[in-house]
């Protein structure tokens, strides 16, 4: 629910009533991945997705009976070609959904409320659900937050919710939304509670090295995908606002120096695009043993043969050459700024989520990857 948090903070700051119906898990290939969500509030609005139309009608009928009787439900949509009239996914996936009901009397509903204004304003926050366990427990909520404290009940055990709360900050840390499964009293026996935890996190960064016209293509790019970018060179003629207007900051220092100084998390993403050895090479032997999703050079075959040399002369091992993206991007022929930067950007997507590179058009790869655990849940009336 946290992906739709802008309204649906409006929503609630507005004293509407609303229900929230939000993908658990995914097996398959759905549309969507776990946490996007639908919202429908009293007077039949809706906000959101949770299929890309697949099954947004049932979903919303639910949204509609959840706000009626206050019931928080999970239930599951697959795909089954007996009937061609049936509600379910076209694309043979299965996904389970959580259907919360946010009425003025629901106990979560400050929860909710304090974890949407925290997503709304791009803070750090995980927000824990109950989606399996018993029954006075499902929707309960709990907001985790980095420094240590939460706010909101499970409803159970007090260990339950300090186990939620350290559950949540772990997946926070990594920046994942995923489910969790602990004992009812916080142990692992026992009757276990299943957790839907989602992650508010600040964008995760890109940083462009090398203030050349690549980069305010990139820039633009980067910020479509939804990173927060910085361009960094350290000449001040070339590394102006007025040259990359899409970029969230132009910083005129020397890039080695300027990535010693700064914080990167393992969402970051790394793209140099100078190719010029004195400012590459410490540059990337600095770069290459930070724990960052990706770093990537540009440059030609040759300079990047070149480039590998005088980074082994540095001490840099062949295990860290190894995560070097070089030449950057996939093979798509690009020419000018926007191509190139499309095919660094679609690079990036592919090693965050293990895709391919290949067309899909003939190929036998999943068409969504994914690389966490599937989890199921049966569907509870």
């Amino acid at each position: 629910m946290l992906d739709i948090a802008d309204e649906l903070n409006r929503w609630l700051a507005e004293g509407r009533d609303t229900a929230v119906a939000t993908v658990v898990s995914v097996s398959g290939s759905a549309p969507r991945r776990p946490g996007a969500a639908l919202a429908v509030d009293g007077a039949g609005a809706a906000v959101g997705s949770v299929s890309g139309g697949c099954v947004e009608a049932a979903v919303y009928e639910l949204c509609r009976e959840a706000l009626r009787d206050g019931r928080s439900v999970v239930e599951r949509f697959g795909y089954s070609d007996d009937d061609a009239f049936a509600v379910g996914l076209t694309c043979g996936g299965t996904i389970d959904i959580l259907v919360t009901p946010v009425r003025a009397d629901a106990p979560q509903r400050p929860v909710l409320a304090a974890a949407l204004a925290a997503a709304a304003r791009g803070e750090a926050a995980a927000l824990a659900r109950v989606v399996e366990g018993p029954d006075t427990l499902r929707g309960r909520a709990l907001l985790a937050r980095p420094d240590g404290t939460y706010e909101g009940a499970l409803g159970g055990h007090p260990e339950l919710d300090r186990t939620a709360a350290a559950e949540a900050r772990a997946l926070l840390a990594a920046g994942r939304t995923d489910t969790v499964t602990i004992g009812a009293r916080g142990a692992r026996c026992g009757r276990p509670v299943t957790l839907l935890v989602e992650s508010s996190a600040p964008p995760p960064r890109m940083i462009v090295f090398g203030a050349v016209d690549f980069a305010a293509a990139l820039a633009r790019a980067g910020k479509f995908l939804g990173y927060h970018v910085t361009v960094c060179d350290a000449r001040p003629v070339f590394a102006t606002r007025a040259r990359f207007p899409d970029a969230d900051e132009v910083v005129v220092d020397w890039p080695h120096r300027y990535l010693e100084s700064t914080e990167v998390d393992g969402r970051t993403v790394l793209c140099v695009l100078t190719h010029d050895a004195k400012f590459d090479v410490p540059l990337l032997k600095r770069a290459l043993r930070l724990p960052v999703a990706f770093v990537g050079a540009m440059g030609s075959r040759r300079t990047h043969e070149d480039r590998g040399r005088r980074l082994r002369e540095t001490g840099v091992t062949e295990a860290e050459l190894a995560r070097l993206h070089s030449p950057i991007g996939l093979d798509l022929g690009a020419r000018t700024p926007e191509e190139t930067a499309l095919s660094i950007a679609a690079e990036i997507v592919a090693t965050r989520h293990g895709g391919t590179g290949v067309s899909l058009t003939g190929a036998h790869t999943p068409i969504h990857h994914d690389t966490s655990r599937p989890r199921r849940f049966g569907s509870v009336a």
